[in-house]
């Protein structure tokens, strides 16, 4: 497939663009320091990829770097740069809807307060505690709903260089929940409670960034199972549920 990447410098880009060229993929990276992906990629990677150095803020740039894409990633930015998270992010979708060789699968990066509390008609974004910039992600998922592109949003909690367990290990995909096992117990908690509750178990939604990337490039087909859906990893645990 034809698979642009933006943000394709950032701690999830890269590796989404290098398990692409392992993948056969045709890679294609927008960024705006070219220098910088060389030196991450390594002279024999950069040969498969297409780079474009360009501003992303720039609808006619984006648009272009769309044309005849058969998936778009979007790496770009972080929640706790605020509007201008939100504006990058709706460029680009904006950009993925205008584009008509564009095929219209697209995926974001979100987190796991995106996701919805087992039990509860709560996600965590909008509990007492949590960081007001994840709201960001909040905005960016209602752009999504407002368009009819084929869509995903990567939910994880923190993203690690490398598995901290022993493989085989087995990765617990959920779509649209938490990906850990929540006591149907909280349900009778207050919020503030629900939160403390989530922020004692953040350890078990620790995954590796590879496992992120590789998730995403296997989930690429238009109409696919995650169309539409926010999406959780975590690494299958014996813990017990409290």
């Amino acid at each position: 497939m034809k698979i642009i990447v933006f943000g394709a410098t950032g701690n999830t880009g890269k590796r989404v663009l290098v398990q692409g060229i392992k993948m056969g993929h045709e890679m294609t990276a927008f960024v705006r320091n070219s220098e910088k992906l060389y030196d991450q990629l390594g002279k024999h990677s950069a040969k498969h990829v297409k780079v474009i150095v360009d501003d992303i803020m720039d609808p006619v740039s984006v648009g272009e770097a769309l044309a005849h894409q058969d998936a778009a990633i979007i790496a770009a930015g972080h929640a706790g740069q605020g509007e201008e998270f939100v504006r990058i992010v709706d460029n680009i979708i904006s950009q993925c809807e205008f584009q008509p060789s564009f095929s219209g699968r697209v995926w974001i990066m979100g987190g796991a307060g995106l996701l919805d509390i087992p039990y509860t008609d709560l996600i965590g974004n909008n509990l007492p505690g949590f960081p007001p910039e994840y709201r960001n992600h909040n905005r960016n998922f209602e752009r999504l709903q407002q368009t009819q592109l084929d869509w995903s949003i990567m939910c994880p909690g923190t993203m690690i260089d490398s598995r901290e367990h022993p493989d085989p290990v087995h990765l617990h995909v959920t779509t649209e929940t938490l990906p850990v096992p929540i006591p149907e117990t909280i349900k009778e908690y207050s919020e503030a409670d629900i939160a403390g509750h989530l922020f004692s178990r953040l350890q078990e939604l620790n995954v590796a960034y590879d496992d992120v990337a590789i998730c995403m490039l296997d989930h690429l087909e238009l109409g696919g199972a995650f169309k539409r859906k926010r999406v959780g990893l975590a690494y299958q645990s014996n813990i017990t549920v409290r």
